[in-house]
């Protein structure tokens, strides 16, 4: 009767050491396929961040990284910097937005590219489009609001995304005023 005890603790010991060995070689695979992909990865993140700034910043000739400032770049043309490239976050209706928002040393905004939202399609959605995007072309700070009445001084809200339109706005806003406070220090 003894014997057949044994077989069984065996045949569970063997099932756990399969496993073991299962689970090991999968890791060594996984970290394996992460070390080769994962630079790719990053390397089409830089590419789809470089293609965002070009986006925004048209006339640039080169965009330069801003060591003090995390994820800020120089859009620069000719020598000079023409633009500031910084990141902006919202919160939307269905969670944190973010964005790239281009913006001139003067402090007025060019553009802004969404990079990652969960707006509800056909309405919050519509912030990604060029006829709400257009609206923040050379906007100063005070004018980055958000009004329901259409003017030309202001933002119009999306139908039926008023909650999405504040929240682009806002981070807008806050990337044009991080900008001014920037560029204020780097005047000689």
């Amino acid at each position: 009767m003894a014997h057949g005890h044994d077989d069984k603790n065996n045949s569970i010991f063997r099932i756990a050491l399969n496993l073991t060995v299962t689970c090991f070689i999968s890791g060594i695979i996984i970290a394996g396929t992460y070390a080769i992909t994962e630079p790719a990865a990053a390397a089409q993140r830089v590419k789809a961040k470089n293609d965002a700034m070009r986006e925004l910043v048209k006339d640039a000739e080169s965009f330069k990284a801003i060591d003090s400032k995390e994820g800020w770049y120089e859009a620069i043309k000719g020598g000079k910097v023409i633009a500031y490239v910084v990141p902006a976050n919202g919160k939307g209706y269905a969670g944190n937005i973010e964005m790239l928002a281009a913006v001139t040393p003067e402090g007025k905004a060019i553009d802004f590219k969404v990079l990652k939202h969960a707006e509800t399609p056909g309405l919050g959605d519509k912030m990604v489009e060029p006829k709400f995007r257009k609206q923040f072309a050379n906007k100063e700070a005070n004018d980055l609001e958000v009004v329901k009445v259409p003017t030309d001084k202001n933002i119009q809200s999306l139908t039926g995304a008023t909650i999405t339109s504040r929240a682009v706005t806002k981070g807008v806003k806050e990337a044009v005023e991080a900008v001014m406070t920037y560029a204020a220090t780097q005047k000689k």
